[in-house]
């Protein structure tokens, strides 16, 4: 480096800098996201074990049983209170609609997407 122009140098110098820096902190928090959802994953089955909501696999079959579709997203989601299922399914058609399910009583509480009577079962 001694051979290079100054104004080089001050381009390279800080530019070295922002890149150890940038990777630094992408380390950290790609470090720090397996724990946490670890632990998210740990509670849930935690509460599931303990009879406080219900078993994913048995809202799956629930759902499955009413509407067709393969499921292509899952969240648990806890939301004023109340905690979720939101789950989507993929309709023969193409279509994506996504299912609100109580993950307490199990109960369905919303619907959203388009031809959605497209993927009822008779």
């Amino acid at each position: 480096m001694k051979n290079l122009p100054c104004y080089l140098l001050k381009l390279i110098i800080p530019t070295a800098a922002f890149i150890a820096a940038a990777l630094a902190i992408a380390f950290c928090l790609t470090a720090a996201v397996p724990a946490s959802a670890d632990e998210d994953w740990r509670k849930l089955h935690e509460e599931v074990q303990a009879g406080r909501i219900k078993p994913l696999g048995e809202i799956l079959d629930s759902l499955l049983r009413d509407w067709e579709g393969q499921v292509i997203d899952v969240e648990f989601e806890e939301d004023n209170g109340m905690r979720l299922y939101e789950i989507e399914l993929l309709g023969s058609e193409g279509q994506v609609v996504e299912f609100e399910v109580n993950a307490v009583t199990g109960e369905l509480i919303g619907i959203e997407g388009n031809n959605i009577n497209g993927m009822k079962r008779q």
